[in-house]
């Protein structure tokens, strides 16, 4: 029963950041972690507790309107397909390697976050052609989708960051279609796992019903105009993980 205490509650609040700036995972990740869960089992479980949450916002997201199809079924698709790629790559590595990222992403978001101070809230660069938004949309589907099925913690920032600092959508438009894309993702790599015997479906059904709830609370504070907090409940997460992260190494 440790194991629901420590991840049930901290699930909740990665549903709760991932459906307002993406990242969830930083926190989902390290309570599997804590919980003393096996990294594959990690990957697994956790795409079984995350994909709900992100069902839940995106539904938010398209009932009012902020996810435009046009572009976020194909960024879909080349998701799905990038997902099972690192998925299945994930599954061949060795733990070791998969636990040792998380030192190297932490900083990696961190920059990316702090270079674009505004996160798409007011943006006014020059508008983008409907060409390169489809080429740049899918290719970054389908290099994230493949770091969502590998690891995945990040994934819905750094979607964020590609929609609204080279695509030029506003934070609204770029927080819907990115959940989009990384419930296309996480289902696909879920998938790949669960095909790999790799879920705990007791502790990642009870988290999933943890991430709905942070999700459902977090997408309605995005759509009613919340995201001015987005920078900064990425930056305090990353902080603080960061410390944890290289306290415990």
């Amino acid at each position: 029963m440790e194991r629901f205490f420590i991840v049930c509650p901290l699930v909740f609040l990665a549903g709760f950041v991932d459906s307002i700036a993406g990242g969830g995972g930083l926190i989902s990740f390290p309570a599997y972690m804590l919980a003393g869960i096996p990294v594959h089992v990690i990957l697994g479980t956790s795409k079984l507790s995350s994909f709900p949450g992100a069902i839940v916002a995106a539904a938010r997201f398209a009932k009012n309107k902020y996810i435009r199809w046009k572009l976020a079924l194909p960024c879909g698709i080349m998701a799905v397909i990038g997902a099972f790629w690192g998925a299945s790559l994930a599954l061949r590595v060795d733990e070791k390697l998969i636990k040792s990222l998380m030192i190297v992403v932490l900083p990696v978001v961190a920059f990316y976050v702090l270079r674009n101070k505004n996160m798409g809230v007011d943006e006014t660069g020059e508008a983008v052609s409907w060409k390169k938004t489809l080429l740049v949309g899918m290719a970054a589907s389908l290099l994230i989708g493949m770091y969502d099925g590998f690891y995945g913690p990040g994934t819905g920032t750094f979607l964020i960051l590609v929609f609204t600092g080279i695509v030029k959508l506003g934070m609204k438009e770029a927080a819907g279609i990115s959940k989009f894309i990384n419930l296309a993702a996480d289902i696909s790599a879920l998938g790949t796992f669960f095909m790999g015997g790799k879920v705990d479906y007791a502790l990642g059904i009870t988290a999933a019903l943890f991430c709905m709830a942070g999700s459902y609370f977090g997408s309605g504070l995005v759509l009613n105009n919340g995201q001015k907090i987005v920078r900064p409940v990425v930056m305090v997460v990353l902080a603080l993980l960061f410390v944890k992260i290289i306290m415990g190494q």
